[in-house]
């Protein structure tokens, strides 16, 4: 019996229920598998699934998708993180209208041409969707084939190495669900601590299964470095407060921000050079108690929130709107902007 055939008799009775995953003998729907591979890129699936299901009611297809606004595909995101998949899901439904007449291409090099998908996403797609074989290598699987072959060298150096044995065992026969089966047996049996080899379908091929805990090795991270900034709490006579849209590109991108000044690692900046960073010059600021903190995937965060009224209701600056406090779940503020909400609001 072939490796593929015995991991997927065992994928027929274990394979994972998910609200993306066609049942047995259904045809998957690429626009659920697109969107799954997009949300789970730096994401569970536990945090997934609800997000999901909240898309696919509000748009229920690709052409929904690519009517939508940016803004509310954003407001939709808040809390998933990485905001630039949000932003290339809703520029990639466009495309897909626009110059594919509204259907996923089923070819590799061409899903490879579409805004925000990748190596994994274009396989994940053209092997799940539409039953091309494809090398589909997420991290679950990486895992798997570092104790299968027992590599030794550590991520990311042995990627190619692990790549090339994940096209080596790909087969031409059920492709999708071989691929789904590697990434569920990764999740659920090889996980990363304390592996169930027992109940493994390669546990007699696996090289590495007396050593699986130690593999593979990875090169240890360097350490987040903390950047401090100060946040602008403006308000106006109405009640409302301003808020500003962040550039397209970068962190946070298209966000809308309670204003602040750089982020930057060292000490926060002086009062006289935080009040020239703000979006309105104001005579007088208070510092309210309290910091904000929020961990990215590459450095910690540290803002302190300093707040102003203006004398009287007029247009905001460039890029900013002026917001009341009952809105704000209207607009797609990421989660370290809510906490300054919460920080702002708690004190004042």
């Amino acid at each position: 019996m072939t490796a593929a055939i015995e991991l997927l008799n065992w994928y027929d009775t274990n394979r994972r229920r998910m609200p993306w995953r066609a049942s047995l003998g259904q045809k998957p729907n690429p626009y659920h598998v697109w969107m799954s591979e997009v949300m789970l890129q730096q994401t569970t699936v536990a945090t997934a699934g609800p997000y999901f299901k909240r898309f696919i009611t509000r748009w229920p297809s690709v052409a929904d998708m690519a009517r939508a606004e940016l803004d509310e595909v954003l407001l939709g995101w808040a809390g998933l993180g990485y905001y630039a998949r949000a932003r290339n899901l809703h520029k990639c439904s466009r495309v897909i209208i626009n110059q594919y007449g509204g259907r996923f291409p089923d070819q590799e090099a061409e899903l490879l041409k579409l805004p925000g998908i990748g190596r994994y996403t274009a396989a994940a797609i053209a092997a799940i969707a539409f039953g091309k074989p494809a090398a589909v290598m997420d991290v679950n699987v990486e895992r798997v084939m570092a104790r299968l072959y027992s590599v030794s060298d550590p991520l990311p150096a042995c990627k190619p190495t692990l790549y090339n044995h994940v096209l080596d065992m790909t087969p031409t026969f059920r492709p999708g669900d071989y691929a789904q089966a590697v990434m569920d047996l990764g999740a659920t049996v090889c996980t990363v601590r304390k592996p169930k080899c027992d109940l493994c379908p390669w546990t007699k091929r696996c090289q590495g299964k007396n050593i699986a805990e130690f593999i593979p090795l990875k090169r240890s991270k360097p350490k987040r470095q903390t950047r401090r900034g100060i946040a602008f709490w403006i308000t106006n006579p109405a009640g409302a407060v301003l808020l500003r849209r962040r550039p397209e590109k970068g962190l946070l991108g298209g966000m809308m921000e309670v204003p602040s000044t750089n982020w930057v690692e060292g000490a926060l900046p002086d009062r006289k050079t935080a009040a020239m960073a703000a979006p309105l010059q104001m005579a007088n600021w208070d510092e309210i108690s309290g910091t904000v903190r929020h961990t990215f995937s590459h450095f910690h965060l540290e803002l302190n929130v300093v707040t102003a009224s203006v004398d009287e209701v007029h247009a905001a600056p460039q890029d900013c709107r002026w917001c009341q406090p009952r809105e704000f779940e209207e607009h797609a503020l990421p989660s370290v902007m809510r906490k300054v909400v919460r920080l702002a609001t708690s004190n004042l």
